[in-house]
């Protein structure tokens, strides 16, 4: 069985190199620009003196930066933030929702305002007419409307059209 054996001597030791090599470039994890704007790459952490925009990679992390310093000024600069926009969208949109909600809530009580003034002049006019007014009581018997009882439904409904048949105070 001749795949079993071992690899010669020359082979092994390309292999240990090849391990040795990639745990060097493993331990350089950090990558900044020194004040001359060439790249330093290192195993410990850059000096304080190297400011935060240039340091350009850090231990386990992606490059935070562009790998020139005109770049790197590029990147300081602020951009408009579509996030914001996103959220003024957003906003505007929610307040548009709310117009809308309570311009709906308005219109359904103006409408069921203008119903209760219409039955409410409906019934006075029937009042007025001077035709007799039967109601049916709990026992489910029929009664005519005495004349008391139709002054104080009249004195009601006129409170009923002041207060629903007036313009809305808006």
């Amino acid at each position: 069985m001749s795949f079993l054996r071992r690899p010669p001597f020359p082979a092994r030791s390309a292999l240990v190199l090849l391990a040795l090599f990639s745990s060097l470039s493993v331990q350089a994890q950090w990558q900044w620009m020194d004040s001359t704007g060439r790249k330093v790459f290192s195993d410990t952490a850059p000096p304080a003196s190297v400011p935060e925009k240039s340091i350009l990679k850090r231990p386990g992390a992606a490059p935070v930066a562009a790998a020139s310093p005109a770049a790197a000024t590029d990147a300081a600069k602020p951009e408009p933030a579509k996030a914001d926009a996103q959220l003024e969208a957003r906003k505007k949109e929610a307040e548009n929702a709310e117009a809308a909600k309570k311009k709906a809530e308005a219109d359904r009580l103006a409408k069921a305002r203008a119903e209760v003034c219409t039955r409410a002049q409906q019934n006075r006019a029937a009042l007025q007419s001077g035709q007799r007014i039967a109601t049916v009581n709990a026992q489910g018997e029929r009664e005519f409307m005495s004349d008391d009882r139709r002054a104080s439904e009249l004195r009601r409904l006129e409170g009923i059209i002041r207060t629903d048949c007036a313009p809305a105070a808006q």
